[in-house]
């Protein structure tokens, strides 16, 4: 299965299907810097049962890191985007709507992939840091033709393009709200 991949940046290395396990590492296209939480303003709230309890608003850095790929995935099929088993650890931020979807349709021109991060402890990103990963799958509306397909193919290939379709799906985790 061939698939389009634009890459936002010439510094990130093309994605590779490696041997060792099912997922494709994805790397940070620009470095930064989060601080870490910082505490915000006290307050007391009474309970149903009488007792006053103390509270702390804490702020935290959240930021979508692109991830400086874009793809024309087959329709019929998704990408799953989930934490490394490191990111944590060597980061500082987890993944919130993990595992992030990405569908067919967000494969514009200007649709580059981003890592939904919420920074827990300060941390630093640099760029090329491999600081996610994703898997290709069908999605729940693939046809039977498709999941056959699916079946029958021997290994995923990325081809490099200069530009995907020219309908972007207009920014990142824009299909609405109820």
């Amino acid at each position: 299965m061939k698939i389009k991949v634009k890459y936002f940046s010439k510094d990130i290395p093309p994605l590779e299907v490696i041997k060792k396990g099912d997922w494709i590492d994805l790397r940070a296209r620009i470095g930064l810097e989060a601080s870490k939480p910082q505490a915000g303003t006290s307050y007391k709230v009474t309970g149903e049962d009488g007792k006053v309890r103390t509270f702390r608003d804490v702020t935290f850095t959240h930021t979508l890191i692109p991830l400086g790929v874009g793809m024309e995935l087959p329709e019929g099929f998704e990408a799953l985007i989930a934490p490394r088993g490191s990111t944590y650890g060597n980061y500082g931020f987890i993944i919130v709507n993990s595992p992030g979807v990405i569908d067919n349709t967000y494969n514009g021109n200007r649709d580059e992939w981003k890592c939904n991060a919420l920074f827990l402890k300060e941390g630093t990103v640099n760029p090329n840091d491999r600081i996610c990963q994703f898997r290709i799958q069908l999605s729940q509306k693939a046809t039977p033709w498709q999941k056959l397909k699916w079946l029958f193919v021997r290994k995923i290939e990325f081809v490099p393009v200069n530009s995907l379709r020219e309908k972007d799906r207009g920014g990142f985790g824009k299909t609405g709200r109820a």
